[in-house]
């Protein structure tokens, strides 16, 4: 990470801020879908996302920890995002999902669904954990950083997010 960048745009300079917004614009998308499991959620999250650091970013001491920072601003708008959908929004099932419900598939796409599903059923700090460690590949003491717990923490709740994950999808199965 460039912290120059980082220090230009915490001092108000636009054009490094477009910078940082370009170089992360795809991560935080995959990390906001992986947490909110609504493609129009996620780009919501990632606007929201750009804009809150962008008027937080002056009150950041430390540079070096920029990334940590950054992180827990895409979590934190993920987790409101979230909220906010379960005050306003009915799911809607597509007729696929009905009809695949009672005929078994054994293809790509049926799989990324009950995964999907199996998801959606568990709380979004372990979503978020799952995608950051496994969709993004983020090291467990990035990840640590990110929420602010210990490592020994970060590793139990991981193991527990997997266990959680394989349970719902097992319950996907009955």
């Amino acid at each position: 990470m460039d912290t120059s960048l980082v220090e230009r745009a915490r001092d108000g300079d636009l054009a490094a801020f477009e910078m940082l917004v370009e170089e992360r614009m795809a991560a935080v998308y995959r990390l906001s879908l992986a947490i909110v499991t609504d493609e129009a959620d996620a780009r919501d999250v990632v606007q929201e996302t750009f804009v809150a650091a962008w008027r937080h970013l002056p009150r950041l001491r430390d540079v070096d920890r920029f990334e940590a920072w950054f992180g827990r601003l895409v979590v934190n708008q993920a987790r409101m995002a979230l909220r906010a959908r379960r005050r306003r929004r009915v799911r809607e099932i597509p007729a696929r999902e009905i009809l695949s419900a009672s005929m078994p598939f054994e293809d790509p796409a049926d799989d990324a669904r009950r995964l999907g599903r199996a998801l959606r059923r568990l709380p979004i700090e372990q979503r978020a954990l799952l995608a950051m460690h496994h969709l993004e590949g983020r090291p467990l003491r990035e990840i640590a950083d990110v929420f602010a717990i210990p490592l020994g923490t970060v590793k139990s709740r991981l193991s527990a997010a997997r266990r959680a994950l394989t349970r719902a999808l097992v319950e996907d199965e009955g």
